[in-house]
């Protein structure tokens, strides 16, 4: 089993890998450990990565790129609006309210959710990992960012599944980063000891997120997480393509936003131009041949220049910096290092920023730009039963506080509980108490909007069905369990109803417990709520499980973690005085993919793999057509210019004339199979030169082989004749069926070479290499004899283990430990003498 961590970035990805030696990151078939978060729809196939980045100026309109914020976002999300002015292809609104993309696919407008989008790019993630691993891959963690909320945590999950990808967690990346920092420290301090507390700073080319994690010896804890999800390395791009935008309007009287594909242009060049200065201090030029309507444009800028320039966005370094101070009730003194990642903090003025607020070193022991993916495949190894990784406790936080709303009997009443602060530990759950005698329903919402990036603050509704008075008309008493889970996304679990059993002289011992209702709750004793059961710790394999606490308004627990109340109900539980009955939950989430759109997904990425496919092995036959003309026509002139008559050269150098041209013409976008067909009439004529070429380079040898045999075995033969002592075994029947073969075997073979001098090099062999060569290993020629004979010094068998039926000789090794054995026997030696 193969496990693996995905680095799911804006701009770019990178995939990681845990194998038995520690985790790598891997490379893709350009051997580049980065793959470009880049899609390129064509009229027959798809590019993705490093082949769809070289389209975004060539292509401008069908490679789709800078998607990962438009993720479980609505079309008129303002966030969509935005970037819908960055983009340069089009956006369109889905059927269900959602973003997608609008591109022309297979000679045909066609619509893509985000969803399929980004399907499309872990499935070639996917395919990278399995080329490299030369195994399956299905089990993966997945990097997100922190501020992401339910819905386009949802929204990553669904596009994993149209990769086919198992998703164990979907993992915060400053929690990806803390993990593959503190996994590796041999000196943190013991759980008894005060924790280490570590600042992770990661801005990328999108967003800048800060961190605050608490690391114990295998045990790691984020204290409180803050970001600003609108600040990140292309914000620093955007002032200078404003800035030179500027500039060669008034310079060259140009106005490069109206022309995509020359802003595209501009983009990349800035983006460079940003990487020098942040290791150069001097002016550094700005050149771009043919930028626009066949104009050369040049300019320069310099470090402090280009500071100036974003002392606005500098200045938004430090907020973020100030908040997970405050939130995680920390001073400076109390943080022992700073590590950043991300490409935007290698630009100096931000690690400037950064020092002057910690008023110390920053540290970069990290890899800036891998230090996502391996935290992420770390994860996965520790989620999957298939690796034995060191125990490390992992505890993220919530970030944002989630309220629960329901309806009250009262007229027209409300009841609202902040049941998930901002920072809360996560995964965690909790158990909240309702009295009722009907359904009802839940509204889960994020409670604060202003720290939400976005519009809309509802997370879901939640139907408890099947709720029932007791059998005395009292309300029933239901558990609700809310849960926080391994992905960071919030969901009604389960819902339970206690029943009381009608005992026939036992009524006085069924207590239901009567519960103090919160001071905002309705006068009406029947729409009673308490948080009742606490839930929360660190996922080891697949199943959620987590130690459970049963927490009362008292606040008092038993030995075992479960208050008085809850021991006391599971007691009568047990003895059959109550009863626990499961309930239906109906959810309406959020910006939810229905399960058959989501199967029309995965069904159409399967539809475009094929299609891939087959484009590709249209591809390569083509290819090979083209390779076999320009090979066999460069052969033609240097080593088969001997195997071919002119006649025969001209007419196949006009084929492959023709064939040439036919391939630039006509034959540009023909079936796979008429490239096949092409390729085999080609053989037809190129085929018997190869084979008049082969066969004089490689008969030579053959017959030399042929040669050698023979007379090894005449020399036995004339040494048996000659009384030879050492081949008295031999039998003469067998010597005299020997010599009949040897003299078959020289006899066709004179003939046949006769036969061929004759012939010129122009003409087909009469005998081939293969006939030789099978002559050469006849077992009738050179089996017959048992080629064993006895020396004074030792044994020497031709060939080796064999066994001679007459004399019984032994063969090979054992017969020289034989031999050996019986020297030192001579000799007076007594120890064993062995090969």
């Amino acid at each position: 089993m193969s496990v693996v961590g995905i680095d799911l970035g804006f701009l770019n990805c990178y995939i990681a890998v845990a194998r038995s030696g520690g985790i790598e990151t891997i490379a893709n078939e350009y051997s580049d450990r980065c793959t470009p978060a880049c899609i390129s729809l064509g009229s027959r196939t798809r590019a993705i990565g490093n082949a769809a980045k070289s389209q975004i100026v060539t292509n401008v309109r069908n490679t789709i790129h800078g998607f990962k914020k438009l993720h479980g976002r609505s079309f008129d999300d303002p966030i969509v609006q935005t970037e819908r002015i960055r983009l340069p292809y089009e956006l369109q609104k889905m059927p269900n309210g959602s973003a997608g993309v609008k591109v022309r696919y297979l000679e045909e407008e066609r619509p893509f959710a985000i969803e399929q989008v980004t399907g499309m790019l872990l499935a070639k993630l996917k395919e990278t990992s399995e080329n490299a691993l030369k195994k399956p891959v299905a089990d993966c963690v997945i990097s997100i960012p922190s501020f992401f909320t339910d819905a386009e945590r949802r929204s990553v999950m669904a596009a994993a599944q149209v990769a086919g990808l198992n998703c164990l967690r979907l993992m915060n990346e400053t929690t990806a980063v803390a993990l593959a920092y503190g996994i590796y420290k041999q000196d943190l301090p013991p759980l008894d000891e005060k924790p280490r507390n570590v600042i992770f700073i990661d801005m990328g080319h999108s967003a800048y997120q800060v961190s605050v994690c608490a690391f114990n010896k295998g045990k790691l804890k984020v204290l409180a997480t803050t970001f600003d999800p609108y600040l990140g390395g292309r914000n620093f791009d955007e002032v200078l393509v404003d800035y030179f935008c500027e500039e060669f309007k008034t310079k060259y009287k140009i106005n490069v936003k109206e022309n995509s594909r020359a802003l595209l242009r501009l983009y990349q060049e800035c983006e460079k131009l940003k990487k020098l200065m942040s290791a150069n201090a001097s002016d550094l030029p700005l050149n771009i041949e043919c930028f626009m309507n066949d104009l050369d444009v040049s300019s320069k800028m310099n470090r402090a220049q280009f500071e100036q320039l974003c002392a606005s966005l500098l200045a938004r370094v430090e907020p973020p910096l100030k908040a997970v101070m405050e939130q995680a009730n920390l001073q400076r003194e109390d943080i022992s290092s700073i590590e950043i990642v991300g490409g935007a903090t290698r630009i100096p003025a931000v690690k400037e920023q950064i020092t002057k607020f910690f008023l110390k070193d920053i540290s970069t022991t990290l890899n800036a730009d891998e230090a996502v993916a391996r935290g992420c495949a770390l994860q996965c190894a520790i989620l999957s039963p298939a690796f034995k990784v060191r125990e490390f406790s992992i505890t993220d936080i919530v970030p944002y506080s989630i309220t629960l709303r329901w309806k009250t009997s009262f007229e027209d009443g409300t009841g609202e509980c902040e049941v998930f602060c901002k920072n809360h530990p996560a995964p965690f759950s909790k158990v909240i108490t309702f009295h009722k005698k009907e359904p009802f329903e839940l509204e889960a919402f994020y409670t604060n909007l202003r720290e939400v990036p976005y519009p809309d603050p509802r997370i879901g509704n939640f139907t408890i069905q099947n709720v029932f008075p007791q059998s005395d008309g009292d309300s029933s008493k239901v558990k609700v369990k809310v849960r926080i889970n391994i992905h960071g996304i919030f969901s009604v679990a389960s819902a339970s109803v206690i029943e009381k059993q009608n005992i026939e002289g036992d009524q006085s011992d069924v207590p239901m417990e009567t519960e103090t209702s919160f001071k905002n709750e309705s006068k009406d004793d029947v729409d009673k709520m308490q948080v009742d059961q606490e839930e929360g710790g660190h996922q080891k394999c697949h199943a959620e499980h987590t130690p459970e606490e049963e927490i009362d308004h008292t606040g008092t627990k038993t030995k075992s973690g479960l208050s008085e109340k809850q021991e006391r109900l599971n007691q009568n539980i047990k003895k059959g005085k109550v009863k626990s009955i499961d309930l239906p939950i109906q959810s309406s989430l959020c910006r939810q993919l229905g399960q058959d759109l989501l199967n029309s997904y995965i069904e159409n990425e399967g539809k475009m793999i094929m299609q891939d496919k087959l484009e590709k092995e249209r591809n390569d036959a083509k290819n090979a057509v083209e390779e076999y003309v320009y090979d066999f026509r460069d052969k033609l002139g240097t080593i088969y210019e001997k195997f071919i008559t002119q006649e025969d050269l001209n007419k196949l150098s006009a084929i492959l004339e023709d064939t040439e041209n036919w391939l630039y013409e006509e034959g540009e976008d023909q079936p796979k199979q008429v490239y096949m067909d092409k390729l085999q009439e080609l053989k037809k004529y190129g085929q018997p030169i190869q084979v008049r070429y082969m066969e004089h380079e490689e008969r030579p040898k053959a017959l030399n082989d042929l040669g050698k045999k023979i007379q090894l075995v005449m020399k036995v033969i004339e040494a048996y004749r000659n009384k030879d002592e050492r081949y008295d075994h031999l039998d003469p029947a067998e010597i005299e069926k020997v010599e009949k073969h040897i003299s078959e075997a020289m006899s066709w073979l004179n003939s046949k070479m006769n036969a061929q001098n004759k012939l010129s090099l122009t003409q087909d062999p009469v005998v081939k290499v293969s006939e030789i060569v099978a002559k050469s290993k006849k077992k009738l020629l050179f089996s017959k004899v048992k080629l064993v004979y006895t020396t004074k010094t030792g044994i020497k068998t031709i060939p080796k283990e064999k066994k001679c039926k007459k004399s019984k000789c032994l063969s090979g090794e054992a017969l020289q430990i034989a031999v050996k054995r019986r020297e030192a026997k001579s000799k007076g030696e007594k120890k064993d003498i062995s090969i």
